[in-house]
């Protein structure tokens, strides 16, 4: 296996990870535990939502065509005939030149098909004087308008916030099929690793991109396996990335992938499967690889954690939402750049960011400091045709 990278563009490795992605699997889960989950079939309405004609404000239950012309000096004036109750199964009718009070969710009596709001009208008595005219299905929603019963309400692939939970509640749905979480193996190698509770001594320094890379798969809904540290060894490595295959469905191997003689990563994912990515043009995150071992996706990050992130997000990101049968979902703001960005034709370059009055500041640095990724809101991707933007050009940034 040769050392020498032959990089890819930043759209190849996408293509190649989405192409790799293993497919889910599906389970049944309550609907209390499905948030954030990723829906594996459709959720149909079993009854009609709503089940009644029903008022979407406090008001009077009226027939619109009595309401004609009715204006404060000049209101139309109805006799009520008493209250709606909630959830009462029988609100009852109304006969020409009468109406009933109904509030907000209440069914709409037989006869009545609007509502006039209580601000727009004045009680005297039993009487109630209309002062302006309603139309039609004003302020009301009739039976099955808001979903029919059999109809789709949520297709499969949709990510299920609250607003969807809410929905899948309304319509009978207490438990549902989603698509399994993939589970990823995340291993750190170099002799320098220490774990997070030691003090680094010379030449040493804490694993930072366990944490990383863990944090930014369960941010996407997968679940992260940690194993560790591991030496520049590479039948250790091998060890470790077999026991992360048995019990992962792909795996995330920081360190140990730039082109020297310690290139131990590349190695071993061609000992146990094939590299069909070693290098990205991409910056930072050249060395990144790519391959798959038993079946599974097994990708090599840069060792350091600002590279290791760009990464993730240009390109892991892509995997994760391929193996959870969703899209990539980002939140991004347009900004104008505060000052001009340089950038090499033919690379793909990811600058860090800060937000400061509509205005979006580089925060440049050398490679491997941390403080970067703290001190900016996000990235500003510079395509690969691109030698770059001026000071002034409003660009997007993709927020961390």
């Amino acid at each position: 296996m040769s050392l020498f990278l032959e990089v890819v563009p930043v759209s190849e490795a996408v293509e190649v990870v989405r192409r790799i992605a293993p497919p889910p699997g599906c389970e049944e889960v309550p609907l209390e535990d499905a948030l954030h989950r990723v829906l594996a079939r459709d959720i149909h309405a079993d009854i009609d939502i709503p089940g009644f004609d029903r008022s979407t404000v406090d008001g009077y239950a009226v027939a619109a065509a009595e309401t004609i012309g009715a204006s404060e000096a000049i209101p139309a004036m109805l006799q009520c005939r008493g209250r709606v109750g909630m959830g009462n199964a029988d609100a009852g009718s109304i006969s020409p030149g009468s109406c009933r009070y109904v509030p907000t969710g209440g069914a709409l009596p037989g006869g009545a098909d609007a509502v006039v709001m209580i601000e727009h009208a004045e009680q005297i008595g039993d009487d109630i004087l209309m002062q302006r005219p309603v139309a039609p299905g004003e302020n009301v929603v009739f039976r099955g308008e808001d979903f029919a019963a059999g109809k789709g309400v949520l297709a499969r692939g949709r990510v299920l916030s609250p607003r969807e939970i809410g929905v899948a509640a309304a319509v009978g749905a207490d438990r549902v099929c989603v698509v399994t979480s993939p589970r990823i193996g995340i291993i750190s190698t170099g002799n320098e690793l220490v774990p997070v509770v030691e003090t680094p001594g010379p030449g040493e320094v804490r694993d930072a991109n366990s944490y990383l890379a863990g944090a930014f798969v369960t941010e996407r809904g997968c679940h992260p396996v940690y194993f560790g540290i591991v030496r520049d060894e590479r039948a250790v490595l091998k060890r470790a990335v077999s026991s992360a295959l048995e019990r992962c469905d792909a795996v995330l191997v920081s360190g140990g992938s730039s082109k020297d003689e310690r290139d131990n990563t590349a190695a071993v994912i061609a000992e146990l499967g094939e590299v069909l990515v070693h290098g990205i043009a991409l910056a930072p995150g050249k060395p990144t690889i790519i391959g798959t071992a038993r079946g599974k996706p097994v990708i090599g990050l840069p060792g350091h954690p600002a590279s290791a992130f760009v990464v993730l997000v240009a390109v892991v990101d892509h995997l994760l939402a391929a193996m959870r049968q969703t899209a990539v979902s980002r939140r991004t703001v347009r900004a104008r750049l505060t000052q001009n960005v340089p950038s090499a034709r033919g690379r793909e370059d990811y600058v860090r960011v800060a937000l400061r009055d509509g205005g979006a500041v580089p925060v440049f640095g050398k490679s491997g400091l941390l403080n970067t990724l703290v001190q900016s809101e996000g990235l500003v991707r510079v395509p690969a045709s691109s030698e770059g933007f001026e000071v002034g050009e409003e660009v997007e940034v993709i927020l961390w």
